[in-house]
């Protein structure tokens, strides 16, 4: 069997429930945006020019070169582009609060770079996709439309994070209440969601398991090590280097299979690797966070993650 000639079970409602889902995760993140998560990029623009390279330029580059290395096939290796080229997660700060990393500075990047990625995200796509004979002919016989793929994130993605933003300026202790509500029922939606999609298509999933597995895994591993290995070069210290290894490392995958659902039809090899990259990316991150909580505390005989966010960007 074939990954490239398997197209995933899903129904039009089953879209609409998903867009739905992301607009949550984006109004969210949002909802837990400050002006002056925009203005501390701008105060301190080092960081955040570093992460933005490492996430629309070094990642997309070398996901492109292991797509040339793993056992991978021609939609499996798009798949693989497409996660790359997606936003980051929200379940990033997360992660850096649980490692004891810079949450200020993660808070930061996630609210200005998923603003970026709103407009660079298709012309990403259709760029690093079309490097390669095989993922180009894919594109072209979707006959995807960048501006088309375009307005489809400004509706899934924009509005809502647009409308979050407008919500925490004007009425911020609504915002504060129902923001921690949002952000985890969206993300334990998604979560459901992307179980329910490989329980229904249970038999394409098993039959490339082995190698799904194996190119998930090496390939949240590169991402992750791209974001610690930017944040070195770059000379950031320990704390920064936790939020860029987690900013780089966990991506939004859900839109990732989102984006597979309306643009390619649910071609198979894409969206199992996007839905397996949206549980395992949770599950590696959380497993990173706490062992480089615990070589902290070892180290330094100090808690992590006690501040609060406020009292980071008080620092």
């Amino acid at each position: 069997m074939n990954p490239d000639d398997v197209v995933l079970n899903f129904t039009p409602g089953t879209l609409v429930i998903l867009n739905v889902v992301l607009g949550l995760i984006m109004l969210g993140i949002a909802l837990d945006t400050r002006v002056d998560d925009f203005r501390v990029v701008a105060r301190k623009p080092k960081p955040f020019i570093i992460a933005i390279l490492a996430q629309l330029i070094v990642l997309p580059a070398v996901t492109t070169a292991l797509t040339l290395i793993l056992p991978v096939s021609a939609s499996m290796a798009l798949g693989m582009i497409l996660v790359a080229c997606c936003p980051p997660g929200n379940i990033s700060q997360v992660l850096t609060h649980r490692s004891g990393g810079n949450v200020a500075l993660s808070v930061s990047m996630t609210a200005v770079g998923n603003l970026i990625y709103i407009f660079v995200l298709p012309f990403s796509i259709a760029f690093w996709g079309s490097l390669r004979a095989d993922t180009r002919a894919l594109l072209q016989s979707v006959s995807l439309n960048g501006w088309q793929m375009l307005l489809e994130i400004l509706l899934i993605i924009g509005l809502p994070f647009i409308a979050g933003l407008v919500i925490r300026a004007r009425v911020p202790a609504f915002a504060a209440k129902v923001q921690p509500f949002v952000k985890w029922f969206s993300l334990i939606a998604l979560v459901g969601f992307i179980v329910a999609a490989l329980a229904g298509n249970w038999a394409y999933f098993v039959a490339f398991l082995g190698v799904i597995i194996l190119v998930v895994t090496i390939h949240d591993a590169v991402a992750l090590a791209i974001g610690y290995g930017t944040a070195v070069v770059g000379g950031l210290g320990t704390r920064e280097r936790k939020a860029m290894t987690f900013e780089v490392g966990i991506r939004n995958a859900g839109l990732g299979l989102g984006l597979v659902f309306t643009f390619f039809g649910g071609l198979g090899g894409m969206a199992i690797v996007a839905g397996w990259w949206g549980i395992w990316d949770i599950i590696a991150g959380l497993v990173v966070a706490a062992l480089w909580a615990a070589h902290t505390r070892r180290r330094t005989g100090a808690p992590t993650g006690d501040a609060s966010r406020h009292a980071v960007r008080a620092g």
